[in-house]
């Protein structure tokens, strides 16, 4: 006898329970061989004091069974809640979302009846980060995280992802035309994956016009990688147009554990009422299978589900007389998909599990010898003055070493020397301090800089180190560049 694979389930807020329990119904009828351990989290959680939303106990439960099935939560309004979704992303290392975004035409309206894109997001780093400060009285940042190691994981599998599952090509999206460093470095590790892949087509998108592309033609995409803002926003758009944010599931997947969900929230205005759609949950719940290695009952599942949307028999949210048979509620449809195991559509593209057998792994490759030297820096300023020529001529003074002033920039834009007038400017200034020459200073000619502004009267409240790596600059200029 096949032994049971634990998993770990919370039935989460609103229709969660309802959701969960037709899913769960579902893939045990299809023979699916797992253990549910069930986990309290969300609301409840929340109001008991736990600003996480998660407790100690639930932790030791992911932490030994490594597969998290999820329904959606209710994060209580006010501040002070921290998202779980990005909580567990991060602390269990899940940096792979995967959402599988397809058309289901005639069944589901669509305006795009052969769409078929898989977003492969990055889920740990870039603005997700958290790391904001509200840094003057008119300014807050919010810092940008992109790492080689973090963005190869992503790329790497978005590649793996397409070979396995038959896919012919992988579409970059990022805004490096803008964003040099940082998204630079996303297109640039994406490059380098690529040639490692010569079986796959690959290509690169401005995030812009690639977004309108994708709204437009879908199925001129097969899978897409992108940074984490890209990916969130993104994925939710390709769901939607594909016919229904309602019918996506989503998979979180880390090096050793994985959870899986709906991307929609949970709806309390419909809770307890037998009408809400368990479709993305149990979509959600097939990645799953997948995962746990499973995949002939993923495959029984999907099917069961398919041929149940070409008969027609539909809830409400996707309910249309031209093209459904029945209404039916929550447990109905389960009792449906249930009723088709072991069937498969006639029309609609039948699904095929049958190269899922192991699960994606990745192996990042060696980190490359690199020389970073320091050879100036950023010293951002709290000044209320409007006017960058005053601050210029007064800071011009300063230097220390081969340190001297070469630009003020405020919000990003040159104001000094050199700056004209309709400039807008706020209280916020990058005063850029550097080697001419780009030679390597030494730590203490910047403390001492900072002194010598300090002591001046003048209020610093951040400093950025300007460096080289092997020799090249690794930092923006004046407007960006």
């Amino acid at each position: 006898m096949t032994p049971l694979t634990p998993i770990t389930v919370a039935y989460g807020d609103g229709i969660g329970p309802e959701i969960m329990e037709a899913t769960l119904r579902i893939i045990q009828a299809a023979g699916a061989q797992i253990e549910p351990e069930v986990i309290e989290i969300g609301e409840k959680v929340y109001l008991s004091g736990n600003s996480a939303g998660i407790d100690a106990a639930a932790w030791e439960s992911l932490r030994r069974t490594k597969v998290f099935l999820k329904a959606p939560i209710t994060t209580p309004q006010g501040g002070g809640f921290k998202s779980l979704n990005v909580t567990t992303r991060k602390m269990l290392g899940l940096f792979a979302n995967i959402r599988p975004c397809v058309s289901y035409a005639p069944y589901v309206a669509t305006k795009h009846p052969v769409m078929d894109v898989v977003i492969v997001r990055e889920n740990e780093e870039d603005l997700y980060a958290g790391i904001e400060h509200q840094q003057t009285p008119e300014v807050v940042q919010c810092l940008k995280v992109i790492s080689r190691p973090g963005t190869e994981k992503i790329i790497r599998y978005a590649f793996e992802y397409a070979r396995q599952y038959g896919r012919k090509k992988v579409t970059c999206f990022t805004k490096d035309n803008i964003m040099k460093q940082t998204d630079g470095l996303f297109h640039k590790v994406f490059d380098e994956v690529a040639l490692e892949y010569p079986d796959l087509e690959n290509e690169h998108w401005i995030v812009d016009i690639g977004a309108a592309k994708l709204a437009d033609t879908p199925e001129n995409f097969d899978v897409i990688v992108m940074p984490n803002l890209y990916g969130d926003i993104l994925s939710d758009v390709a769901a939607q147009i594909a016919g229904s944010v309602g019918l996506a599931g989503s998979a979180n997947i880390g090096a050793s554990v994985a959870m899986f969900e709906a991307i929609h929230g949970s709806a309390p205005r419909r809770a307890g009422q037998n009408l809400a759609n368990p479709s993305g949950l149990l979509l959600g719940a097939v990645q799953m299978l997948v995962h746990i290695e499973q995949a002939a009952v993923a495959e029984k599942v999907h099917n069961a589900w398919l041929r149940t949307l070409e008969d027609g028999v539909h809830t409400y949210d996707i309910y249309d007389e031209s093209v459904s048979t029945q209404k039916v509620g929550t447990r109905e449809f389960a009792d449906a998909v249930i009723a088709r195991l072991g069937q498969k559509p006639q029309k609609l593209k039948t699904v095929d599990y049958s190269k899922a057998k192991e699960r994606i792994q990745i192996k990042l490759s060696t980190p490359k010898p690199a020389t970073l030297e320091t050879v100036g820096v950023d010293i951002f300023l709290y000044h209320e003055n409007r006017n960058p020529q005053v601050l210029g001529d007064a800071i011009q003074a300063f230097g220390a070493g081969d340190l001297s002033l070469s630009m003020i920039t405020n919000r990003g834009v040159k104001v000094y020397p050199g700056g004209i007038p309709e400039t807008f400017c706020t209280d916020h200034w990058r005063c850029r301090f550097k080697s001419e020459t780009l030679q390597a200073i030494p730590y203490l000619d910047i403390i001492a800089l900072q002194h010598r502004i300090t002591s001046a009267g003048y209020n610093i409240i951040k400093t950025e180190n300007l460096c080289t790596l092997n020799g090249e600059p690794v930092f923006s200029a004046g407007q960006g560049a």
